[in-house]
């Protein structure tokens, strides 16, 4: 199932890519294509610690829920541990489908790529 997500991921992103023509997507599928051994994970602490409140995050990685937020953040990522949801919703923030992440971001000017 883990490589129809990911082939699935990546179709959508070249789709954006195409349409859009900006390179975050770009970007995107080249940190998603790398082999799962070597993409990065990512502490909710580690975020914490990089981002502002309000901030539009993508994640091209999984997070994990080590560490604590406090502000706000909207989230993209290609994976996420049930703990680390918790703590990012009790925060305040959201978690986007990447649809809708594309939708309200064509252009990706304002999104952090992180990881």
């Amino acid at each position: 199932m883990f490589p129809d997500t990911l082939n699935n991921t990546i179709w959508t992103l070249r789709n954006a890519s195409k349409q859009n023509k900006v390179p975050i997507w770009k970007t995107v599928i080249k940190e998603l294509s790398r082999s799962r051994s070597n993409r990065r994970q990512v502490n909710i602490g580690q975020l914490a610690h990089v981002t502002k409140d309000k901030e539009v995050v993508i994640v091209p990685s999984k997070i994990l829920a080590s560490g604590e937020i406090s502000h706000k953040l909207t989230i993209w990522c290609f994976a996420i541990s049930e703990a680390a949801t918790k703590k990012i919703l009790d925060a305040g923030g959201k978690i986007l489908a990447l649809d809708n992440l594309i939708k309200k971001y064509p252009d990706g000017k304002g999104v952090r790529l992180i990881g």
